[in-house]
């Protein structure tokens, strides 16, 4: 059963289009990658999903509701929950008061987010600010998770960070896809993106120009829409 639906999105930064008929899916239980190449319109689709920058045309439906004309708030309380680009942790909140700030009754309690995450354990009464990038990330995926989402959407998930932080990132991802959480995510990381992912869509130009399962992800296809 489809989850999350696009179907012809069209936004706008002012008078300039950023997207020109972006369609995408994602099913219970799926895990889905958004791709394309910088500037192709992945966060922009991300923050039309979640009406930050709402689209002027389209349709958007989680659950077959339709979301479009919701605020980004309602979005969220209908069971979205968004890792956004850059964290944005609360800088001056200590990584325990991040992480119930929008907490709702669910799997993900606070215990459950330690287990996951066993640096936030230790770090609970710390000040976001003070967290490495990598513990930031991580700080940020529990507090979505604590909103115990439906479709839980990571909008480059692992970007700058150290290998081994990345391990640990993919390392969670991998669990929560087993454990049946819908997931949309953008990331960069091929080699570690396609195994975790059911499907793929890639954009161009605003455009959904192709999707399917990562394994018809030929590297021909790869070079043509992912290539620099």
């Amino acid at each position: 059963m489809s989850l999350l639906t696009l179907s012809g999105i069209e936004t706008y930064y002012g008078a300039s289009q950023a997207l020109f008929g972006v369609d995408l899916d994602v099913a219970e239980g799926e895990v889905v990658a958004l791709m394309g190449r910088n500037g192709m319109g992945k966060t922009t689709t991300i923050r039309s999903i979640m009406a930050l920058t709402p689209a002027r045309s389209g349709t958007i439906r989680l659950g077959g509701q339709d979301i479009r004309s919701r605020s980004p708030h309602r979005i969220a309380r209908l069971g979205i929950g968004l890792v956004p680009e850059g964290r944005r942790c609360f800088p001056n909140l200590t990584v325990g008061e991040n992480l119930i700030a929008a907490a709702t009754n669910g799997r993900w309690s606070l215990d459950a987010i330690n287990q996951l995450f066993p640096r936030l354990a230790e770090r609970r009464d710390q000040m976001a600010r003070s967290l490495s990038g990598g513990e930031q990330q991580m700080l940020a995926i529990g507090r979505a998770l604590m909103t115990n989402p439906k479709l839980l959407i990571l909008d480059e998930a692992t970007e700058g960070l150290a290998p081994v932080i990345r391990h640990d990132i993919w390392s969670v991802i991998r669990t929560l896809k087993s454990e049946g959480q819908s997931i949309l995510i953008v990331d960069k990381t091929l080699a570690e993106l396609l195994p975790s992912a059911d499907r793929c869509f890639v954009l161009e130009k605003g455009r959904t120009v192709w999707s399917g399962s990562p394994t018809d992800l030929t590297p021909e296809l790869q070079d043509r829409y992912l290539g620099v």
